[in-house]
């Protein structure tokens, strides 16, 4: 009776029951019954809309033997439900999927390791299926804290707790493929699970791969495999979701303290820079831009760390699409680079008096964050196009503080004198890098006005490393054909033609460049061979800048102003108005030799170089100071005067003047001594002015050459002073000085004769000034005068019988 009821009841019980139960066998070493797996799986695919009840029917199945450790039946289970799962493909599924994720979180909540290795498995099936619908209401935040867990599991055997590793790994990897990024899994908690993910994503790429991994190696290797998935996670991601795969990165690497040594990190945004695509590059960039405002008040150390990833960044994304970014990137550094120095010079002020190992430390890490800032900087420009570089060349100068004026510049007011001088420097080097192998077509595009002037700036401060960065990227501008390196180092070349040097045809436009700015060039050299704080170097800048104007610009008239150029700068050092050093005088004349034997084989006159030749030899025999080779040696010993040389000793305008008129050179202008332009900038400058340096002897003075001027060097006896006081003398004077005059405005360039104009000008406009602020005083009135003090304003009436009335208002 008891069995005809059960069977009874077995007949009432649903189809889908029935089929269920058909499938696992009395034992369960059998193994699933394929011929009953068969009809349910018919049954399932004809009727989907019972799908769910299958599933339900099935993890319930499932839970009571787990409980009862009937672990046979389990796997039975379990591998019908995946056939079952890779069979239906319907919408009907979705309310199966949800009863397969929580057999498979019971299985992952077991204790038995091989059942935590099938949900695993079973997972990973699950996730290679592709949906055609959105699940909005589908979490896996279960899901990637247990899979994180076996990532992170820790076991005395290392290969069991390898191959927990690599089942945490497959099965995240799987999971974040699955819905990472993809449109279809938009949850509310999809940022949570995205951050679980790349935390332990870039955890994991800390271990390293080994050295050379073979092929089995390769699939069996944890960091690998994480290196593999976190790549093809990057890959999948969008520009919405951008933010997503990379913040979670900053803020492991914050929390463990990773960018002080920064290998990790440098390593994590590489794969993160070459995983994404090219066109999203700059996203990462701005995120790791405002990552180190947020982390402006961290340690040197740190700030060097984020900027270092910063420039690998740089390095990469340069290659391919920048973006809207390239000015951000450069203000957004140049801003830090102002924060480094401000905090330099704040420890330093605070530890005055009282130096420790600690502030020294301190000063020298913010050293390494400013050299990381000039690095990333030259990197970067140098890796732009030619239109965009020069873009960030006027950014760059436009923010270099200058003395006097109110420029766009950073705001140095509150660091002083040496806080300003430490940006100039660091703005200095960056725009240097940024420079270096820049090819302009022309000297013009290289060299703009609205660069130009304030780039030359900056050469009229005391300060020798100024100037020496400036000439630096002048060179670095103006040399097209890379002859720089064959004239590093001052010296007397034998023969230039050796040193191979290439040069082309000087263009138009590079005439007109030399006809509107070549006075320019020529007045900051001068200026700046007249500086006492000249070191070795600044003169060999010097001699640069003037051997690759030759090369680069020079024709029959820019080698006429060079050469009365370099005239004048012997009269520097011969006449000594500004009492330079012994040492700086003898560098001058030794910078004039190497210059002009130079630019006489460059241009082959016989006659010219035989000139320089015989002066050079005579030098070397009787006063070897005044050649390179000499006077920058350790030790030189220097004369105590130049009054008692000799000329032939000396390169003499006659002499240089007959030697190049053979040959078709217009030689008039150079009886015409050169006179350097006047400009505002010398007002802006913190030295004396051209006005009080650069006397007006163009006027007065009888002779134009060194030969006559050395012969006016005679004593004060009562003869000369006879002559002296006879008219006779004194009309012949006058008449000589109206000779010169004339013959100056006949030969002389416009631009030398609108410069002195313009010198007495100002001299006369700033005098009349003078006499009117003395003279003209407002009238005074009834009501009183205003008078400021301590911010208050105060009266102080005059009454009416003291105040003067000119005569014609009295009656």
């Amino acid at each position: 009776l008891s069995a005809g009821v059960c069977c009874c009841c077995a007949a009432l019980r649903p189809r889908y029951k029935r089929l269920v139960d058909n499938i696992f066998p009395e034992d369960p070493k059998d193994g699933l019954v394929k011929a009953d797996m068969e009809k349910l799986t018919f049954y399932a695919v004809s009727a989907p809309e019972k799908l769910d009840r299958i599933g339900a029917y099935l993890a319930e199945r499932l839970s009571r033997d787990v409980v009862r450790h009937r672990y046979g039946y389990v796997l039975i289970a379990m591998e019908a439900l995946d056939q079952l799962l890779m069979a239906c493909h319907s919408q009907s599924i979705k309310p199966f999927v949800e009863s397969f994720l929580h057999m498979v979180a019971k299985l992952l909540e077991s204790g038995e390791p091989k059942l935590q290795v099938l949900g695993t498995n079973s997972f990973v099936k699950f996730a290679n299926i592709e949906e055609d619908t959105p699940s909005y209401h589908r979490r896996y935040d279960f899901f990637v804290s247990r899979f994180s867990a076996m990532c992170h599991s820790c076991d005395h055997d290392p290969e069991i707790q390898k191959e927990w590793w690599g089942w945490g790994l497959q099965s995240v990897h799987h999971l974040g493929r699955d819905t990472l990024y993809s449109p279809l899994h938009s949850n509310a908690g999809a940022q949570s699970v995205r951050s679980k993910i790349n935390v332990f994503l870039s955890y994991f790429s800390r271990i390293g791969p080994p050295s050379s991994p073979t092929g089995g190696e390769k699939e069996e290797n944890p960091a690998l495999l994480a290196e593999n998935c976190f790549r093809e996670l990057l890959g999948r991601a969008t520009y919405g979701n951008m933010n997503n795969a990379v913040r979670p990165v900053f803020a492991h690497l914050d929390h463990h303290r990773l960018w002080d040594p920064n290998e990790f990190a440098v390593s994590c945004f590489k794969i993160i820079m070459y995983s994404i695509q090219a066109q999203y590059s700059h996203h990462v960039i701005q995120e790791i831009l405002g990552h180190l405002d947020v982390r402006k008040r961290d340690s040197p150390r740190v700030r060097a760390g984020i900027i270092q990833v910063l420039l690998e960044a740089v390095a990469i994304a340069a290659k391919g699409s920048i973006g809207p970014t390239v000015l951000e990137v450069f203000n957004t550094l140049l801003k830090h680079l102002r924060i480094s120095v401000d905090f330099e010079l704040g420890d330093s002020r605070s530890s005055v008096g009282s130096a420790t190992f600690s502030t020294c430390s301190k000063d020298s890490d913010e050293r390494i964050v400013q050299n990381a800032i000039i690095q990333t900087i030259g990197f970067f420009g140098s890796n732009l196009p030619d239109y965009q570089r020069s873009e960030i060349m006027m950014f760059i100068m436009g923010k270099v503080p200058v003395l006097g004026t109110n420029s766009q510049s950073l705001d140095t007011s509150h660091l002083g004198d040496l806080g300003t001088r430490r940006i100039q420097i660091m703005l200095l080097r960056s725009l240097l890098m940024v420079t270096s192998g820049y090819k302009a077509t022309t000297i013009t595009n290289a060299l703009p006005p609205p660069f130009l002037d304030p780039l030359l700036s900056p050469s009229l401060m005391e300060d020798s490393e100024l100037r020496q960065l400036v000439l630096e990227i002048l060179h670095n501008l103006i040399d097209r054909h890379d002859n720089r390196a064959k004239l590093r180092g001052i010296r007397i070349i034998p023969d230039v033609s050796d040193l191979k040097i290439k040069r082309d045809k000087i263009s138009r436009q590079d005439v007109s460049f030399m006809k509107k700015h070549g006075q320019q060039l020529y007045r900051h050299i001068y200026l700046g061979c007249k500086e006492e704080d000249n070191v070795q170097k600044n003169f060999e800048l010097l001699f640069t800048s003037l051997a690759l104007i030759t090369i680069e610009l020079a024709n029959e008239e820019v080698v006429i102003d060079l050469i009365r150029l370099a005239i004048a700068l012997q009269d520097i050092a011969i006449i000594n108005e500004d009492n330079l050093p012994m040492f700086n005088r003898c560098g001058v004349m030794a910078l004039v030799a190497a210059y002009l034997n130079f630019l006489s084989q460059m241009i082959a006159v016989p006659a010219f170089c035989q000139h320089v030749s015989k002066v050079i030899e005579t030098r070397s025999l009787e006063a070897s100071y005044f050649l390179p080779e000499t006077i920058f040696k350790d030790k030189c010993n220097l004369p105590k005067s130049l009054e008692k040389h000799e000329k032939n000793l000396f390169f003499l305008t006659n002499k240089i003047a007959e030697s190049l008129g053979g040959s078709g050179y217009s030689v008039e202008r150079l009886s015409v001594p050169y006179v350097p332009q006047v400009t505002d900038e010398d007002r802006l400058s913190r030295r004396k002015s051209i006005v009080d340096t650069v006397s007006i002897q163009v006027d007065i003075l009888p002779g134009n050459n060194t030969e006559d001027k050395i012969d006016n060097t005679e004593e004060i006896t009562f003869e000369a002073l006879k002559k002296a006081i006879d008219n006779n003398g004194i009309e012949e004077q006058e008449k000589e000085k109206r000779r010169l005059v004339i013959e100056k405005f006949q030969k002389a360039p416009f631009e030398e004769i609108a410069a002195q104009c313009e010198t007495k000008a100002n001299l006369l406009h700033d005098r009349l000034a003078q006499i009117l602020e003395l003279t003209i005083r407002p009238p005074p009135s009834p009501s009183g005068t205003m008078t400021i003090t301590a911010g208050h304003a105060h009266y102080q009436s005059v009454p009416v019988y003291e105040m003067k009335f000119p005569d014609l208002c009295v009656y």
